[in-house]
């Protein structure tokens, strides 16, 4: 499903850190496949793809961001070695307004991809993710990347890689491939989602109860 060819020619800037963003990676089409076919998710945050199931569009994508292609890929882009590493795959449709705040990796991630799904976009609103000059200030940026679908922002974690978007609140497709430096990481950030996911879904029922 993705065009593999637009992610070798995206665009790679060095400053404040390394990334690389790039546009139509997958048609409207395609997204809108994708959106149809995505998990069943009520909950805000990125949730573990383990604990998700979607549709034969959804399963696509997925296949790609898992594919040794992307991997290949993102090393060169990104001055990294990827192909070893073990990737975690989160899901997200629902944004709450204090998500998206300044904030920096940690040092268990080496890469981070975002693909957005979006039909459409008013970066007016918030929701679009900025490359931050440092930690401090929003509105300090080198670039803001609007979450429509087929955009995508992927870049090396260092200690300067502060990102972050303004706040949004509603619907806000994305799936995010974590690149991280070893098994055990992996583990450990799986059983804490999980973790999150049934603490979440907990709150959630209480909330619908009072109600």
């Amino acid at each position: 499903m993705i065009d593999f060819a637009r992610l070798k020619d995206a665009d790679v800037r060095s400053h404040p850190f390394k990334f690389l963003t790039t546009e139509n990676v997958i048609s409207d089409t395609q997204g809108q496949k994708v959106r149809g076919d995505y998990p069943d998710i009520k909950q805000s945050g990125y949730l573990p793809l383990s604990k998700l199931q979607g549709g034969p569009a959804f399963n696509a994508l997925i296949k790609d961001l898992k594919s040794a292609e992307l991997a290949d890929i993102l090393s060169d882009k990104l001055g990294l070695e990827l192909r070893d590493k073990p990737r975690m795959i989160t899901v997200r449709k629902h944004s709450k307004l204090k998500d998206g705040r300044i904030h920096n990796d940690s040092l268990s991630k080496i890469c981070t991809c975002l693909i957005y799904l979006n039909k459409d976009w008013d970066d007016k609103v918030g929701g679009a993710i900025r490359a931050l000059n440092g930690e401090k200030d929003m509105d300090d940026f080198t670039a803001e990347v609007s979450p429509l679908a087929g955009n995508v922002f992927a870049f090396a974690r260092s200690a300067t890689s502060w990102h972050g978007h303004p706040p949004f609140k509603g619907e806000r497709y994305v799936i995010q491939t974590t690149f991280l430096v070893n098994e055990a990481a992996l583990a450990r950030k799986e059983k804490r989602g999980s973790l999150q996911m049934r603490l979440k879904s907990f709150l959630e029922r209480k909330r619908i109860i009072k109600k």
